[in-house]
């Protein structure tokens, strides 16, 4: 079983470097089901398996200036209240009602990702010139106070709830980070991605000392290969994706996703009857 930690942390790892989300979702099925861990110790190790990849993974994307440092500190914080509901909620679920819920999620993000690839391709194939966004702020202070407090909303829910998912399925939930910054803070999608996996690390980083002290037993070879099998995939992964395309990779791992998701229905829905 050890053998397989090598390529499927570079999967995960792939996917973080390239698309800034998406990767860590396959992380908890992976332990659950690669390598025997019960979910408690699979959500708990795959946030700390995350969080060093993002951390890792982002250093590029910040040396090319694709990390804006401000953005992803306040959607991180913002982040961190759900993070503690969602860690103290995973704490008193059973492990076939988690993966069940474990297995839509994984098909709600390959829906999303499906999206994001369709929407690229018709402007693709209508021609249109790609046009730089500016990153309007939500709070602008002059001789008055103005605010948009529709974006402001729209950012303090996002952030709450991928938090919530993070603490609660172990997902860094850069799925959802990456949309909510191009719409609601208006980044660029290279930014984005980057950004995205700053948002990951410490939603990852605080939902794990939350469930600190909660007796969970960890495998820390399977961790320790795990991760740094994902950080060579992370830093690979903004280098691969300049030759090989976000569209291609985008619809691999979907159908990937796909594939799991309904793996692990089948392994944990019959037992919810």
């Amino acid at each position: 079983m050890l053998a397989l930690v090598i390529p499927v942390g570079l999967l995960i790892g792939l996917s973080l470097g390239a698309l800034g989300g998406g990767g860590s979702i396959l992380t908890v099925p992976a332990l659950v089901y690669l390598f025997g861990q019960d979910s408690r110790a699979a959500t708990t190790g795959s946030l700390l398996i995350v969080g060093v990849t993002s951390v890792i993974g982002m250093i590029p994307h910040r040396r090319a200036a694709r990390v804006s440092v401000a953005q992803g500190l306040v959607f991180g914080i913002l982040g961190v209240a759900g993070s503690y509901v969602g860690s103290r909620l995973s704490a008193t679920v059973r492990q076939d009602v988690l993966l069940a819920g474990f297995s839509v999620l994984m098909l709600a993000v390959a829906g999303l990702m499906t999206r994001r690839r369709r929407a690229q391709a018709r402007l693709a194939s209508a021609g249109s010139v790609a046009v730089a966004v500016t990153a309007r702020p939500i709070l602008t202070i002059r001789p008055t106070v103005s605010c948009d407090c529709r974006r402001a909303a729209t950012v303090v829910l996002t952030a709450s709830a991928v938090g919530l998912l993070t603490g609660f399925f172990g997902v860094g939930g850069g799925f959802a980070v990456v949309p909510a910054l191009v719409l609601a803070l208006g980044a660029s999608m290279p930014v984005a991605v980057g950004t995205s996996l700053l948002v990951i690390a410490i939603n990852s980083f605080s939902a794990l000392l939350f469930r600190l002290g909660q007796g969970v037993t960890l495998d820390w070879w399977v961790i320790g290969g795990f991760t740094m099998a994902g950080v060579v995939g992370s830093l690979l992964g903004s280098r691969v994706v300049s030759r090989v395309g976000p569209s291609l990779l985008n619809l691999a791992f979907t159908l990937l996703l796909v594939v799991v998701a309904l793996y692990t229905a089948a392994r944990s829905f019959p037992g919810l009857f």
